[in-house]
């Protein structure tokens, strides 16, 4: 790996870095692309990522419990479901063609940018202080296990469904929300880099690399968030939300074309999915 190669790979992971503290996205979605564009396979662009994401989550939760902001309890009680249940979405991933399953995620990031202008409006008329109908327990345990089985479905999203699931559900404001969607992915990553260190598919230097560079963009983010008012974040996590599902649309237009021209491969498209699921990005 020539120092460029270096470089690239610490400016990829400062970024990812900052995206996982300010939006509760673990950063699969740049750091991934970043490995297969310099040359890896899939299977170690996912693998190195898990290891990167875990030393990324890891340090901002730390940092989020050393300022007050981070709850154990909500962690777990999201954390856990969503581990267990991620193989229900993987198998009904498996049943429905990929392209499909991209213009649906597509659809929902989009629907989930009006959702959350929507739940700052309902807070806005205090309409959320009436009486929860649920137990708040079995909330969040079922919220956890709904995203769980939608990080399983559609690959890419855990951080993305966990953050407005927990505001629209739970009621959370968004900066609590982002601080515990970092704390599920120490969880989710732990169990990714633990499989594939077991399948010797991670390059350790180069995830490393990409770690201490999501360690500096983690300190710079969790520290800003506090600061930043909640309208700023919302707006951010929609933009972000918004480029998201156009990519997600281009990924499904392409993955169609490819899998009409070899239908044969759909099982390539599958075997992505199932694996870039367990990062719960």
């Amino acid at each position: 790996m020539i120092d460029f190669s270096w470089l690239i790979l610490v400016t990829g992971g400062l970024i990812s870095g900052v995206i996982a503290g300010l939006l509760g996205i673990g950063g699969g979605i740049i750091t991934i692309p970043l490995l297969v564009t310099l040359g890896y396979t899939p299977v170690q662009a996912i693998a190195t990522s898990s290891l990167a994401i875990v030393i990324t989550s890891i340090s901002g939760s730390l940092q989020n419990w050393w300022m007050g902001y981070f709850d154990f309890k909500r962690v777990i009680y999201l954390g856990i479901p969503a581990f267990l249940t991620t193989g229900i979405g993987v198998y009904f991933a498996n049943k429905i063609p990929s392209y499909i399953i991209l213009f649906t995620f597509g659809i929902i990031l989009l629907a989930n940018i009006y959702l959350i202008e929507l739940r700052k409006q309902l807070a806005f008329n205090e309409i959320e202080n009436i009486a929860p109908v649920f137990n708040p327990l079995v909330s969040k345990i079922g919220t956890g296990g709904a995203a769980g089985i939608l990080a399983g479905l559609f690959g890419l999203g855990g951080g993305t469904i966990m953050v407005p699931l927990q505001m629209l559900l739970l009621g959370e404001e968004i900066k609590v929300a982002i601080q515990t969607s970092l704390g599920v992915i120490v969880i989710t990553a732990l169990a990714a880099c633990t499989g594939h260190t077991l399948e010797g598919n991670i390059l350790f230097v180069q995830g490393i690399v990409l770690g201490c560079g999501g360690l500096l963009g983690v300190q710079m983010s969790t520290r800003t968030l506090p600061k930043l008012p909640d309208n700023t974040v919302s707006l951010v996590l929609r933009m972000f939300l918004g480029i998201l599902s156009i990519y997600i649309f281009w990924e499904a237009w392409t993955n169609y074309q490819f899998i009409v021209s070899n239908p044969i491969n759909e099982n390539l498209s599958t075997f992505w999915r199932e694996e870039s699921s367990t990062l719960l990005c």
